[in-house]
């Protein structure tokens, strides 16, 4: 049963006197199934075809799939349902065994902001749980000036949570921020059901969605790293282990001193573990440098598509390139970069990338763990910002991602603002948006709307050659010819008897392999 959340509305949680500390009261459709309300032109729409398939009225062959719908497939092939369990009543008697939806609550601390953000975080959360694979009960918030440093929220608002999580029925509860080892064990041993933090459900997500190597192995660095300040332990795990030949007792020669408690073994093993694993990422770097590296080398510019998690990212790539990767209507569905060669109206070539996507409160291990493809972000000669401009807070959602732009050192790249799903946003809200960022642009990665005016502003803002040459350049090097077209922008170009007579501005690069069909000036 779903419990109201004002029904405790007059439960004591020890702030009784003070007004500032007030429960925010939930939008009423806060608990109506996502399904209802799905936005058609999501980062990750349900359906691929609205991205990368053909004009309206002409059906996509069965077999002509995209490696996107083969993964897309491959994610819904098993799915936990809702209702069905193995679960025993009696836990202790097995290994905890569960097959259907984790049945949450979600609490959060409201510090600072207006009731609209603090129901806007709940609701995001709401979005991560049900991503993670979990049906949302009911949610709690508490107004504190900050988090309790023992319980996360109030002392009567604790045992307010353990009455919700005894009527629902819930199996863990959710906390909407990063909690402390203490906190974590604190509230766990008040509502007797496993608590989850914010970073925990986020790391949690990311593991289910990774598929490449690169990206398995950040994810599970990213845990470790949360793991590691987190073990716990009982009995056996806290004794000591005795050293040399001693008894069962731990007498004798050897079982003197401190020795090492099984939980410290642990931790060491994490520690040994993370090593190895950051030099697996070093090894993988190098190799993704070596594969740009001939990129470098032609100065090929490269476009990189960054953020917020369900923007319309992955759907805006497949419009314009026809990359044919995953889309589907949750957070943070893709998170392996995907890398495309396009060429602008001139005939210039880029390069145009899709990378992980961020949200508020991006746990800092994943920043660092993501780094070497976070790069990718930082190395760009421009970043295409998508804005989901059909959510509630779109300016958040900006000042978040630039943000973690800050975090990484890639503020100072470029930056294009792309104000997706135009279709179904309010055109109040987009109006806003375009007169808080000038230099925007509104586009329905959906329908096709304002793509040509995507594609003007990114033509527009790639860096653009410098040097002026004139070659006289033979029949027989027409590589040189196909160089300028590909990476230069030609201003007079003549087929004369002796070649091809050619005035463009170039790159420094290509202007040295120019040098030699040089042709003087006779002005």
């Amino acid at each position: 049963m779903t419990v109201n959340p004002r029904e405790y509305a007059d439960e004591p949680d020890g702030f009784e006197n003070d007004d500032s500390l007030a429960d925010i009261e939930l939008r009423d459709d806060f608990f109506t199934d996502s399904t209802n309300n799905t936005d058609p032109d999501a980062d990750s729409a349900p359906d691929a075809d609205s991205a990368t398939g053909p004009a309206p009225g002409y059906a996509r062959k069965q077999t002509d799939y995209a490696q996107g719908d083969y993964e897309l497939e491959e994610r819904h092939a098993l799915r936990r349902v809702a209702g069905l369990s193995t679960e025993l009543d009696d836990v202790t008697e097995v290994e905890y065994r569960q097959l259907r939806l984790e049945r949450v609550v979600l609490v959060g601390v409201w510090t600072e902001g207006t009731v609209t953000d603090a129901d806007n975080s709940l609701a995001e959360l709401k979005l991560l749980a049900e991503t993670a694979g979990s049906l949302v009960l009911d949610a709690l918030s508490q107004r504190r000036q900050k988090p309790d440093p023992a319980t996360y929220v109030g002392p009567g608002k604790v045992d307010h949570l353990r009455m919700v999580v005894a009527e629902t029925g819930a199996d863990t509860v959710v906390c909407d921020g990063e909690l402390s080892p203490s906190q974590l064990r604190n509230l766990e041993d008040r509502v007797k059901v496993k608590v989850v933090d914010r970073t925990a459900l986020i790391l949690d997500i990311f593991a289910q969605h990774a598929r490449s190597k690169e990206g398995k192995t950040q994810v599970e660095l990213a845990q470790l790293e949360y793991m590691k300040q987190r073990l716990r332990g009982w009995g056996g795990s806290l004794s000591r282990q005795a050293g040399g030949r001693v008894g069962v007792q731990g007498g004798g020669i050897g079982g003197r001193g401190p020795g090492e408690t099984k939980l410290e073994t642990d931790r060491r093993r994490i520690t040994t573990r993370m090593a190895k694993l950051r030099r697996e990422l070093d090894h993988m770097q190098t190799a993704r440098v070596t594969k740009k590296a001939e990129r470098v080398r032609r100065e090929i510019p490269a476009v990189v598509i960054a953020g917020y998690t369900n923007a319309g990212k992955s759907s805006l790539l497949n419009r314009l390139t026809n990359a044919g990767v995953l889309v589907e209507d949750a957070l943070f569905a893709t998170l392996d970069p995907t890398t495309r060669r396009t060429t602008t109206g001139d005939g210039r070539v880029y390069t145009l990338s899709d990378t992980v996507g961020f949200v508020r409160h991006l746990p800092h291990q994943l920043v660092e763990a993501f780094r070497s493809t976070l790069e990718e972000v930082t190395d760009a000669d421009l970043v295409v910002h998508v804005v989901d401009g059909a959510h509630a807070d779109p300016e958040g959602q900006i000042a978040a991602v630039r943000e973690v732009f800050a975090e990484i050192g890639a503020d100072r790249v470029p930056e294009l603002i792309v104000i997706n799903k135009s279709d179904v946003a309010d055109p109040l809200v987009l109006a806003r948006l375009l007169g808080r960022e000038p230099h925007a642009v509104v586009v329905s990665a959906r329908t096709g709307e304002g793509v040509d005016d995507v594609l003007l502003a990114i033509e527009g803002d790639l860096p653009r050659p410098t040097v002026d040459v004139d070659a006289l350049i033979p029949y027989g090097r027409g590589d040189l010819v196909n160089k300028i077209h590909e990476h230069g922008e030609i201003i007079e170009l003549d087929h004369t008897a002796d070649g091809t007579r050619v005035r463009a501005l170039v790159n420094p690069g290509l202007a040295g392999e120019l040098e030699q069909f040089h042709v003087a000036s006779t002005t």
